[in-house]
């Protein structure tokens, strides 16, 4: 084991206090990567979880037995309280200071320094991807001689829950993305609200776990959506895909935007109740747009509504009638719903007030963190 460690340290929450999650990654000198965690904490504050990040960190160095440790956090207000500069006034933090400090203590060297967010990274994207799956994350080191077939992101596979009631192509192109290695994704549970929808056979060729959900097999929406999220919850399911999903279901707080659609138009435009499949081309086209295409975003409780991820476009040409017009928008659908999967694993899908944001690097924006205002 290497004498001296690096260690990384990060922690936030989504509203301060919200759902907050605390992160550490572990380096030797040399710079490679030794170990790397996150934990999901709950209902906490941002500097609850920046400690938290601290306190693990430094447990999971003591375990490697190291003697010299470098603790870099892009807390400054954490820093300067560590260093003795800030005197600790919350209560909320107090206990957590003080297992830092005599953990601190127990190394032969140690020090701990503020850096900017941008050289944060990969605590802070792991920090996003416990927050985003609401559960605890690893990130296995790869040997050396992997690193360049795997990074941390393909190497992460989310398990995925679809839900269909018809044809499954939706679902099939997802299978192909994974098939050809540029989704890491495993798809855990098919749910179908139609028996004989021809989607059901083709997942079940496929050897996947297919789950008949009917709404007239149940006496409200109630039982229903219970019924829904109990295969879900089971399966493990990380994240939930619409795919051709025409009922409404009562999306349960656990599965917060953790449950995306994909849509057959540029919402808020033709969206809405019996807006589906040619139904919405149509009205595209009688409005006389020139332009169409899909949108991917989180659902709520109401139709083709939530924070939209991500849009394509296509032309819709003078001649088109819903049918080749439904043609080109699907091949826009192929490229954006696995990208969307691939910007959730990778926590880089922030929602902050009604909207989705997409980080360019690893981790989340600023403003989606909360703030550090105890002392």
């Amino acid at each position: 084991m290497p004498d001296k460690i690096l260690a990384y340290t990060d922690g936030a929450s989504r509203g301060n206090p919200g759902p907050a999650a605390a992160a550490f990654v572990l380096k030797d000198s040399a710079g490679n990567k030794v170990q790397a965690k996150a934990f999901f904490l709950g209902h906490a504050t941002n500097n609850v979880a920046e400690y938290t990040a601290l306190v693990k960190a430094l447990e999971a160095a003591k375990e490697l037995s190291v003697t010299d440790l470098a603790v870099f956090s892009d807390s400054e207000l954490l820093v300067k309280q560590v260093n003795g500069e800030y005197k600790v006034k919350s209560e909320q933090i107090r206990s957590l200071f003080q297992q830092a400090v005599d953990l601190l203590a127990e190394f032969t060297s140690w020090k701990v320094r503020h850096i900017m967010r941008e050289q944060n990274k990969e605590a802070d994207k792991l920090v996003n991807q416990a927050l985003n799956l609401e559960r605890d994350v690893e990130d296995k080191p790869v040997p050396p001689s992997d690193e360049r077939r795997a990074t941390s992101d393909e190497r992460r596979i989310i398990r995925l829950g679809v839900l269909i009631s018809g044809g499954g192509r939706t679902l099939m192109n997802i299978l192909e993305h994974i098939k050809q290695g540029r989704l890491n994704a495993d798809v855990v549970v098919v749910i179908s609200s139609r028996s004989a929808a021809a989607g059901v056979e083709r997942a079940k060729n496929a050897g996947l776990n297919v789950k008949i959900i009917r709404t007239k097999d149940y006496p409200d929406i109630e039982e229903f959506s219970n019924r829904i999220e109990q295969e879900l919850t089971a399966a493990k399911v990380d994240l939930v895909i619409q795919g051709g999903w025409l009922c409404l279901w009562k999306i349960p707080a656990r599965y917060e935007n953790r449950v995306m659609n994909i849509h057959p138009a540029l919402l808020p435009s033709f969206g809405g109740q019996g807006m589906w499949g040619h139904h919405v081309h149509e009205a595209v086209l009688a409005a006389g747009c020139k332009v169409s295409g899909c949108t991917v975003h989180f659902c709520t409780n109401q139709y083709d509504r939530g924070p939209i991820i991500l849009q394509r476009t296509c032309q819709v040409k003078d001649d088109d009638d819903a049918d080749t017009l439904a043609a080109r928008v699907f091949e826009q659908e192929c490229i954006a719903y696995p990208q969307a999967i691939k910007l959730f694993a990778e926590g880089r899908i922030v929602v902050q007030n009604g909207k989705a944001k997409i980080v360019t690097g690893a981790g989340a924006p600023n403003e989606s963190r909360g703030t550090s205002n105890e002392r």
